[in-house]
């Protein structure tokens, strides 16, 4: 029996061209562009080994139920998350406060 693995490419942001990385978009093409994950994925500033910072934003944004969800976690909720710390709760919190 042929054993196959599967390698998922997970792209880190440095990996992907200028014209699709969040910062370098909002520049050019203003917040408006951007999709709310690609808006929080510029706060949190970087993923973790296994998910880049965009991939992150999305699991943040799904698991709480969007922007409206992340405002009504508390600061204990959001630092359990994976790849969450202390210092990317407190950018959330005051961006949305």
């Amino acid at each position: 029996m042929e054993r196959t693995s599967t390698i998922e490419y997970r792209p880190m942001i440095r990996d992907l061209p200028n014209d699709l990385r969040p910062r370098e978009r909002m520049l050019y093409a203003g917040p408006s562009a951007l999709s709310t994950a690609e808006l929080l994925a510029i706060l949190l500033r970087v993923g973790t080994k296994s998910e880049n910072v965009i991939r992150m934003a999305e699991r943040l944004l799904t698991e709480f139920g969007g922007v409206a969800g992340l405002a009504r976690a508390n600061f204990d909720e959001l630092c359990a998350k994976h790849g969450m710390g202390e210092a990317k709760a407190t950018q959330i919190k005051a961006a949305i406060e």
